[in-house]
């Protein structure tokens, strides 16, 4: 499966960075380029369960391809949402199933880095996402 755009380029610049350090600062930086959501999309029904951190999540399909947008609470998991949109976003529901997390993290070099708490907060981002794209197909 080809990569969107956005993961291309979030593999190219992380693979390009050799330490931790810089990876962190790498992560905070693609965090912090999420768009703002509205605050009419911070509700509670928007909120996914299973994180320790706050993070909303809101879905839309556009010609047949999703394209979500996230908000988080703390900056590292704004981070790892950021990537984590960077490969889903442009998907169609099909592709969304098949997506593997752990993998993607793998290549991006920061595995070692997600606890198992962020590990699961982004397992129920990504379970969230195929939720959506199952009841809107």
């Amino acid at each position: 499966m080809s990569l969107p755009a956005d993961a291309v380029a979030a593999l190219e610049s992380f693979q390009s960075v050799g330490s931790w350090e810089q990876r962190a600062r790498m992560l905070m930086q693609w965090g912090e380029r999420l768009p703002a959501l509205a605050d009419e999309d911070k509700v509670e029904a928007n909120l996914v369960q299973g994180c320790e951190s706050l993070v909303w999540l809101v879905g839309r399909l556009q010609d047949g391809h999703w394209q979500f947008a996230a908000s988080s609470d703390a900056r590292m998991i704004g981070g790892l949402v950021a990537l984590l949109l960077a490969r889903v976003n442009g998907l169609s529901a099909a592709q969304l199933q098949a997506i593997d997390l752990p993998d993607w993290f793998t290549q991006l070099g920061l595995s070692r880095q997600l606890s198992p708490s962020r590990s699961n907060g982004l397992n129920a981002v990504l379970q969230r996402m195929r939720e959506l794209s199952r009841t809107q197909n």
